[in-house]
């Protein structure tokens, strides 16, 4: 759960911006941005834990350049798991944030600066309410996926009880010790977790779009 909130808030400050760079005029530096943003979709998680493993290894350049200067290890560490979290689940931030951008009219934006708005205080007080559940959908996949992250954070964090060991890694080691009531536990409770967010993204969009009339 704490892995689960310290990434949704990072990707809430990392992403809306990304996103919203993202549903502009198209270029080849978007789309290729766009396209390496949303590669966590479609790799294996072991995949990319993998390179990332490599990545933030203290025997290779980028590892070694953090512990040098700044005395950080991310291998088989929670820090480390929060960094390859954000990573893994940036594309379930950005994707509904950016189409609800791209669904935007833009006379809306137009309108505003008309009045006199900037575009700072067009973006804040006009756009993003205007997406709010779009906002509050791509925040609660991010979490809901966080929590079920296996293998990225396997790779990553190893399995430290008190320190990396999450859900997802109690389950298989629950089924690996044969222990099925724990594992069984471990599993009713995180789907009910996720099956309770998803019914709440659920009943909130579909407040969001109701009919003052109805």
């Amino acid at each position: 759960m704490k892995l689960a909130l310290i990434t949704t808030i990072f990707l809430l400050i990392l992403g809306i911006p990304i996103a919203y760079w993202l549903s502009r005029k198209q270029s080849i530096l978007k789309l290729v941005t766009e396209a390496i943003i949303t590669m966590p979709l479609v790799l294996p998680p072991s995949v990319l834990g993998f390179y990332l493993l490599l990545a933030f290894s203290p025997n290779n350049a980028f590892g070694k350049w953090l512990q040098l200067h700044f005395n950080l290890q991310l291998v088989f560490s929670f820090k480390g798991l929060i960094l390859a979290s954000i990573i893994y689940s940036l594309p379930f931030m950005i994707s509904p944030i950016k189409a609800a951008f791209s669904h935007l009219p833009q006379s809306i934006a137009e309108a505003s600066y008309v009045m006199g708005k900037s575009k700072t205080k067009t973006f804040f007080a006009v756009l993003l309410p205007n997406i709010k559940p779009s906002i509050y959908t791509a925040a609660v996949l991010t979490f809901a996926h966080t929590l079920g992250e296996f293998g990225v954070v396997l790779m990553i964090g190893g399995n430290i009880p008190g320190e990396t060991k999450v859900a997802s890694i109690a389950i298989y080691d629950a089924v690996e010790t044969m222990d099925y009531q724990a594992a069984n536990v471990y599993a009713m409770i995180l789907f009910a977790i996720t099956f309770i967010i998803v019914i709440g993204v659920f009943v909130i969009n579909r407040n969001a779009v109701k009919s003052p009339f109805e």
